[in-house]
């Protein structure tokens, strides 16, 4: 028998808990992995809190890494003993060890680590998804990314900077503003007393951005409108200070025929071929030091509670590993 973070009914981080599971064999196109570390997002506490609803009682967790244990009838391009990690499968990455269909396992190349891989699954290949196929960041345009010293957030800054691009950020203190900037936001704006659409018809001279990604919600989503030049894109991709509600449509043509999206990165590598893509272009970036990963908390898989309890708060930058 090994671990695994389970939960019965939804609520906060004291509804999590850490129960004996059996695993058992890998069926046709499936390998049993033995995580060594799994990534936190803020889409877990979605889940848990019941913001996302799911059939409970219930796993958690979509990015891990780990080393593949066994592979069952029917795959042949995974080994035991190889490393591999994931950022897209069916919940249960909070666990010591699972099955998991080997379609959604990508390896993990050398030089990376696998706190790292663990760390830069989900996050960074929405990461890639937004800046490299939701809208193409290009060299010489200005973007802005709210949560920008988050875990995507970290990311963003760093790769859409390394595209030639300037970065606008949102954050939510001093310390957070330093952060962004020193992971390449060309202009951290602190929210909590500065005013983020004043400051983006500062720093654009009144143009105005193509692109705002917004992983907020609520809170932000009618003002990054307010951001964005005619015909531009506001890719809101999460709610993290709640949903947004329903919108109606005519404010996209009276603020200049804007665009919006709500995507998933499930959506964009539910292709075996452009998951691969995107892990290749992570990985590659990340290899070169062009991205730098940010796991600026760590904590025993046991421990989970406590680390949604921390990200809820507000208390974590950049990304959370707990450790198996």
């Amino acid at each position: 028998m090994v671990h695994a973070i389970r939960f019965a009914k939804t609520g906060g981080p004291e509804v999590l808990e850490w129960q004996e599971v059996e695993v058992g064999k890998p069926g046709p196109g499936q390998v049993r992995i033995k995580h060594t570390a799994v990534g936190l997002n803020f889409v877990d506490t979605y889940q848990r809190s019941g913001l996302y609803q799911m059939p409970l009682p219930s796993g958690l967790g979509s990015e891990a890494a780990g080393v593949v244990e066994e592979a069952g009838p029917g795959v042949s391009d995974l080994k035991p003993g190889q490393r591999v990690a994931y950022g897209n499968a069916p919940l249960g990455a909070y666990s010591e060890a699972r099955l998991i269909p080997a379609d959604r396992l990508v390896p993990v190349p050398d030089g990376i680590t696998d706190q790292q891989a663990a760390a830069m699954m989900l996050k960074g290949m929405t990461a890639w998804y937004l800046i490299r196929r939701t809208h193409v960041v290009k060299p010489g345009e200005t973007i802005l990314i709210h949560a920008a010293a988050g875990g995507v957030g970290l990311i963003v800054c760093q790769w859409a900077k390394s595209l030639g691009a300037t970065v606008i950020g949102t954050v939510g203190s001093d310390a957070k503003a330093e952060l962004a900037k020193k992971n390449g936001c060309d202009y951290p704006i602190v929210y909590t007393r500065e005013d983020f659409v004043a400051r983006v018809g500062e720093i654009t001279k009144g143009a105005k951005l193509p692109v705002v990604y917004d992983s907020v919600g609520k809170d932000t989503f009618y003002k990054s409108l307010d951001c964005l030049a005619p015909l531009g894109l506001i890719a809101s991709f999460g709610q993290a200070s709640g949903a947004i509600g329903p919108v109606d449509l005519g404010i996209l043509a009276a603020k200049g025929s804007l665009f919006l999206t709500r995507p998933t990165l499930n959506t964009y590598v539910a292709k075996r071929e452009d998951l691969l893509t995107a892990a290749r272009e992570l990985f590659d970036v990340v290899g070169k030091g062009a991205v730098k990963l940010a796991i600026n908390q760590t904590h025993p898989l046991r421990d989970a509670a406590q680390a949604h309890h921390d990200l809820e708060s507000r208390k974590t930058t950049g990304s959370t590993v707990l450790t198996v």
